[in-house]
């Protein structure tokens, strides 16, 4: 699986927090706060998977997994703007936030 269920409801509730509206269940849902959307992929595993399917990415992962996962998507170098959340217990820190143009 590619997120637990503690991981999932910290990224869920990192972006409600945000003022996002936080839309589908499971590892993988939308959050949207007015033009923005942003897909957001939970997962404890290191190798992102990428797809075409919007602009702004979010990948929530535990801090054992943020970096090697910061350090695939910047080789990757995927056709989308992205950003690395690590999760501590109760502490969320961006590892790598979206270029301001590409």
């Amino acid at each position: 699986m590619r997120g637990n269920h503690a991981l999932i409801e910290r990224a869920r509730s990192y972006f409600d927090r945000l003022g996002y509206a936080v839309n589908g269940r499971g590892p993988e849902f939308r959050a949207q706060r007015a033009w923005r959307e942003v897909r957001v992929t939970v997962t404890d595993r290191p190798e992102p998977h990428v797809d075409g399917d919007g602009d702004l990415r979010c990948f929530v992962a535990s801090a054992e997994v943020a970096d090697d996962l910061r350090h695939r998507l910047h080789e990757a170098d995927p056709d989308c703007e992205w950003a690395v959340v690590a999760v501590t217990g109760d502490d969320v820190e961006v590892r790598r936030a979206p270029p301001t143009a590409r």
